[in-house]
């Protein structure tokens, strides 16, 4: 008999032993240490970016995540899987940074700022202009679904996980992802809506 192995399967092995490695490497583990940040470097990257609204700041943010995920390592004990556990550093990142941001002056050498930075922004990449598209949707939700949202659909963290992150209980989670697929398919049909002029 031949077992089908579901996305969520392999997500749950991928967790399973994403946290393994975490609790390997806070023994010492150099092998465990390095699979460990590979196994959720590309995760934490995504999350930060969409968080911080920052493409350039995504790699410091990442290597801040993995710099304070390092330093408390010894006291990860693996109640919650290891990616939640550095996905929620992950988030006290980036609002450290947007405090820290908020405090600093602006200031711009050029009049065009829009312009500016969508030239900044990589191009001509597979999947690119989807990506835009799905961050320009994903915009239009309030914060709480789009949080949602992206934590279970484009991350693929269970439920479960995604509660705890959250900090609210799974049904809310579960009524949040339902909600915020039902405006992402209202606004595919109809279209963006036109601002007025």
């Amino acid at each position: 008999m031949t077992t089908v192995t579901t996305p969520a399967d392999a997500r749950q092995r991928h967790n399973a032993s994403v946290t393994a490695w975490a609790l390997a490497a806070r023994g010492g583990d150099p092998i465990a240490m390095d699979r460990f940040i590979r196994g959720v470097r590309q995760d934490v990257r995504r999350y930060v970016t969409f968080l911080s609204a920052d493409p350039q700041a995504a790699d410091d943010l990442t290597q801040d995540t993995f710099l304070r995920a390092l330093g408390s390592l010894q006291h990860f004990e693996g109640r919650s899987s290891a990616h939640t556990w550095l996905l929620s550093i992950a988030r006290r990142a980036v609002i450290d940074d947007l405090r820290r941001r908020d405090g600093r002056p602006r200031i711009a050498d050029t009049n065009d700022w829009q312009a500016l930075v969508e030239r900044a922004q990589p191009q001509g990449l597979p999947g690119f202009d989807d990506g835009i598209a799905l961050a320009d949707l994903l915009a239009g939700l309030p914060d709480e679904r789009r949080d949602a949202f992206m934590l279970t659909q484009v991350l693929g963290l269970p439920y479960g996980e995604a509660a705890r992150l959250s900090g609210c209980p799974v049904g809310t989670i579960r009524s949040r992802v339902a909600r915020a697929r039902m405006a992402l398919l209202r606004l595919l049909q109809d279209g963006p809506p036109v601002p007025p002029r």
